[in-house]
């Protein structure tokens, strides 16, 4: 896929709606817009789903914790979101059945009102999913919860129902990936510096090519902010006098090596929110933290995080310190002011002055709020759209399980129906790793990576899993973008040491 083409047309070409911003949002925005007849790009100032995006709990999800919210606040809002949420999660596992897939989590109980508190919970968050339900949730002895959990205190048994799970990174991905199938525009590392005014209003905006430094005019009849928690930024290129939209909330996780059957809930932490321990690539997810942060590219996660969560799971499964194989942190975009932990997860579209700010939601809703976002542009462009077809229009890679040699499984869950052609651009292991050199080449030639760690992070997802085996192949990963990107040997030694300084934030 060449990067150069892409940039060209995005200049010469008039566009419909340009989309600033490569995450969940903007990423859903690009593939709504592109099935229904729209001419659509989209710039990514980094790389695409380098913030929030790949740095989720990795669940498809209504959310225990905003049904308990709504339950309790009588907020109707909350509820809706849950429903919402209900519904799209079996809809986006339909739509990419190689990157998702249901999730079993139990939540333990310890106390005996917990029995009917939570098995009325989670029988409700059951039949709110109506015919979208994974299944009904079911009580579980307590041996059967020793079983899954041996280093759980004795428990009075468990709760155990579905939810969804799946790999952020890759769904975001896909999604570029399939608009750019049907003739839409995407490139990351290209940076909208301002914005183009006819009359005022919004028309377009100056791109700039973060790898060359070209610029480039880019008219639109109009403009999309999908930026997630840096979207007020975006907004303020167009009037720096604009109050605020947003609050960010800083989310950690922790990978730990702790191989697990199903999912853990956790319902009870100081800050009165839930903690989720998942299987995650063979080893365990924990998450998440909530608190207040200010917005920024690539946001580690901070001290307090860490020793949150291993505290908050030390009575449940014992000391893990010694078990941590990576950590990020994510920056969720709220709408509104208040405690982090309160504010509802729905999503926000503003126009000002014919730029379109998007922001808010969570992952799970994201073909919603591009549902929505084309509905509000078609009143107001006058568009004549055709109905929406994204339920039911499977994404890049979909399609029954192809043939491959024992062991490389991983790769269907990774690349799905691809598969075959990512094995045969290279079978050699990486560095003794259960991933392929053949899968860096397949980024850079097919999914537009540029830098060491977009392969790392966001295409083959080792660094996710474990930090340090991700250092460990970046001298091998560099050595074979090289000459796929026509590096010199001083350039491939500068990417190697921007790639080890960013490790740490993923970015």
């Amino acid at each position: 896929m060449e990067r150069k083409a892409l940039w060209e047309r995005l200049g010469r070409e008039s566009w419909d709606l340009l989309i600033l911003g490569g995450g969940a949002t903007g990423a859903g925005v690009l593939w709504e817009a592109a099935l229904r007849g729209l001419k659509a790009a989209l710039v990514e100032a980094k790389d695409f789903a380098s913030g929030t995006s790949s740095r989720s709990t990795k669940l498809l999800h209504g959310g225990v914790r905003y049904l308990e919210l709504a339950l309790k606040r009588l907020d109707r809002r909350q509820l809706k979101l849950v429903v919402d949420a209900l519904g799209e999660r079996k809809v986006v596992m339909g739509l990419a059945p190689h990157l998702a897939h249901p999730l079993p989590l139990l939540t333990p109980l310890f106390r005996g009102w917990e029995i009917p508190y939570y098995w009325t919970g989670l029988k409700l968050y059951d039949l709110l999913a109506g015919r979208q339900r994974l299944g009904w949730s079911r009580y579980l002895p307590p041996k059967e919860v020793e079983r899954l959990f041996p280093d759980l205190p004795r428990t009075l048994g468990g709760i155990l129902y579905l939810d969804g799970q799946f790999h952020d990174h890759r769904l975001n991905l896909a999604l570029v990936l399939s608009a750019l199938k049907r003739g839409a525009v995407a490139l990351n590392y290209a940076e909208a510096k301002g914005f183009l005014l006819k009359e005022g209003r919004v028309q377009g905006a100056v791109v700039q090519d973060r790898l060359t430094g070209k610029e480039v005019e880019v008219q639109a009849k109009a403009v999309v902010n999908a930026t997630g928690p840096l979207a007020d930024g975006v907004r303020r290129l167009l009037d720096p006098h604009l109050p605020p939209l947003l609050t960010a909330s800083s989310g950690a996780h922790l990978v730990l090596d702790y191989p697990l059957e199903a999912g853990l809930l956790l319902p009870k932490t100081r800050d009165g929110r839930v903690l989720f321990l998942l299987p995650y690539g063979g080893k365990a997810l924990l998450g998440t933290t909530d608190l207040p942060s200010e917005p920024g590219l690539c946001p580690l996660p901070r001290k307090e995080e860490v020793e949150y969560l291993l505290e908050e799971v030390r009575p449940y499964l014992g000391d893990l310190s010694g078990k941590v194989r990576a950590a990020w942190s994510g920056l969720r975009p709220l709408v509104g002011k208040g405690e982090t932990r309160l504010l509802v997860r729905d999503h926000l579209i503003l126009e000002e002055r014919g730029l379109y700010t998007l922001t808010g939601g969570k992952w799970t809703t994201f073909r919603l709020m591009a549902l929505d976002l084309l509905e509000r542009l078609a009143h107001d462009l006058g568009l004549r759209l055709p109905p929406s077809l994204s339920h039911a229009t499977p994404l890049l890679g979909a399609g029954p399980r192809p043939p491959l040699p024992e062991g490389l499984g991983r790769l269907y869950t990774t690349y799905g129906t691809l598969a075959p052609e990512v094995l045969a651009l290279g079978a050699a292991p990486l560095l003794g790793l259960p991933y392929l050199e053949g899968e860096v080449v397949w980024a850079v030639r097919e999914e537009l990576a540029q830098k060491p760690l977009d392969v790392l992070v966001r295409r083959m997802g080792l660094a996710l899993l474990d930090q340090k085996a991700a250092e460990e192949a970046l001298p091998r990963v560099v050595a074979l973008m090289a000459p796929l990107l026509g590096w010199s040997e001083a350039e491939a030694q500068a990417e190697l040491e921007r790639a080890k300084q960013g490790l740490g934030a993923l970015c």
